[in-house]
């Protein structure tokens, strides 16, 4: 019975470096209320400090909140454009955005 046990803790032993982690619904709830709001509609999964990164970046460059909310939509619809165009091909409807804009005396 003794060796079972000493089986049992070098099993539960692991050489793997252990991530440490804050709570991830934790770091959600710190996030400024607006910031909250908008991550409660976006269509993606997206981490908390990545979207704490994107709207701080974007505050100091916009100075304005409904600016920088335009921001992450347009940050998330590129990730799904890009998303579209690798699964369902380039073709794909919601692809269009990533296209580049005709130049400048093009006929549109």
């Amino acid at each position: 019975m003794e060796e079972g046990r000493l089986t049992m803790r070098r099993n539960l032993a692991s050489s793997l470096r252990c991530r440490s982690r804050a709570a991830p619904m934790a770091a959600h709830d710190r996030l400024p209320p607006p910031l909250r709001d908008w991550a409660a509609t976006a269509a993606l999964p997206w981490s908390a400090a990545s979207l704490l990164r994107l709207w701080q970046r974007a505050l100091r460059e916009t100075g304005c909140e409904a600016r920088a909310r335009a921001r992450l939509d347009a940050a998330e619809a590129r990730l799904l454009a890009r998303d579209a165009a690798r699964i369902w091909g380039p073709g794909h409807p919601a692809t269009l955005n990533m296209q580049k804009p005709p130049s400048p005396g093009a006929f549109t």
